[in-house]
């Protein structure tokens, strides 16, 4: 197989989200009548470049995994459009979207449920090159063990079944099936959160080393800073079903511009105990997707927020070269100072660690 690291630049963006939304109907009664809509992505826009990662963080409920699972169509988008390598692939029937799924592929959070446990592991990693007959006989043998060894397992685990794997060899497992096609797009929907913090280590560096060889792009959706902070090049922050702010890796973590982004920065433990900072206490629960505020999502626990909040979505605009935000108290090319605190319902703490 051959192996290229792409640049970034190399073609345009193989992955262009743009206006994404995703809304579940619920029903109720014996006639099962909608009577709401849970809207789970709610207009999600962005664009990862060839050899890039984007990572989408937020809290549990925000909309990660829904995005993860459109793109791949996975899950049908109720409204917006999906593009792979130029290709829109948003509304294509199954049987003309199967020759793009080659470019596309996917590693789940839970690397024992997307296993078949009935398939030894040569079978599980050489199954998609058998349905895209690309390989079989000696050839498939071949390639499945070489793609084996790619990820750190010997040869010799090639017969055995999921359950006589670690959670890190089975995740190990998930990573060479997906690169068995050879994409140039891998989504990974929190692929190390169900490991231990070492195994963690391992395959994240796994996961760079790959798409340092390959030029692989990732869309990587994870709740944890740190994970984020070692594999990303640029970083998403998601609240209640959009993107409130999106910067490069370096830029959010040492000038966050969205007050939910500050919250989640001051929340993520520090990796050395004697450092003290700023802590940021979100105040009141996350509102319900069925039923989300009017305007910015976040205004309900903002000490920050205007009128202006409470009644207007704001747009995520780009305020600097590399970074777009989607609040009203940072306009383009406006002034990054401190925000102004709003004086009736402070919903953000201040207090020293």
């Amino acid at each position: 197989m051959t192996s290229r690291a792409a640049s970034p630049g190399d073609g345009g963006p193989i992955l262009r989200v743009r206006d994404l939304k995703k809304h579940f109907p619920v029903q109720r009664g014996v006639l099962a009548r909608t009577v709401g809509q849970v809207r789970a992505v709610d207009g999600v826009s962005f664009e990862i470049e060839r050899g890039q990662t984007l990572c989408l963080v937020g809290e549990s409920g925000c909309g990660k995994t829904t995005v993860a699972k459109t793109v791949m169509r996975l899950l049908e988008p109720t409204s917006g459009t999906v593009e792979l390598a130029g290709a829109d692939i948003t509304k294509l029937p199954e049987a003309e979207m199967r020759a793009h799924r080659r470019r596309m592929q996917m590693v789940f959070q839970d690397p024992y449920s997307s296993l078949n446990p009935h398939l030894p592991a040569a079978a599980i990693v050489g199954e998609p090159l058998t349905n895209f007959g690309l390989a079989k006989g000696q050839a498939l043998a071949e390639r499945t063990a070489a793609l084996l060894e790619r990820v750190g397992l010997r040869a010799d685990v090639a017969k055995k079944f999921p359950h006589e794997f670690s959670g890190g060899q089975r995740q190990r497992l998930g990573i060479a099936r997906a690169l068995a096609l050879e994409p140039n797009l891998i989504v990974a929907d929190e692929p190390v959160s169900a490991l231990d913090v070492s195994v963690q280590a391992q395959v994240l560096n796994l996961l760079v080393d790959l798409q340092e060889e390959r030029g692989l792009a990732y869309l990587f959706v994870s709740h944890d800073l740190g994970v984020v902070e070692h594999i990303g090049h640029r970083i998403a922050v998601m609240y209640l079903g959009r993107i409130v702010e999106l910067a490069g890796k370096a830029e959010l973590f040492d000038t966050p511009l969205h007050p939910y982004t500050e919250a989640l920065l001051a929340a993520a433990p520090l990796p050395e105990p004697g450092l003290r900072r700023e802590r940021l206490i979100v105040q009141g629960d996350v509102p319900s997707p069925m039923t989300p505020p009017p305007g910015c999502h976040f205004h309900t626990r903002c000490p920050h927020a205007q009128e202006r909040c409470r009644v207007e979505a704001p747009p995520l605009m780009q305020v600097k070269p590399t970074h777009w935000v989607a609040c009203h108290l940072r306009p383009p090319g406006g002034p990054l100072d401190a925000l102004p605190a709003a004086a009736p319902t402070p919903a953000l703490i201040a207090s020293q660690v």
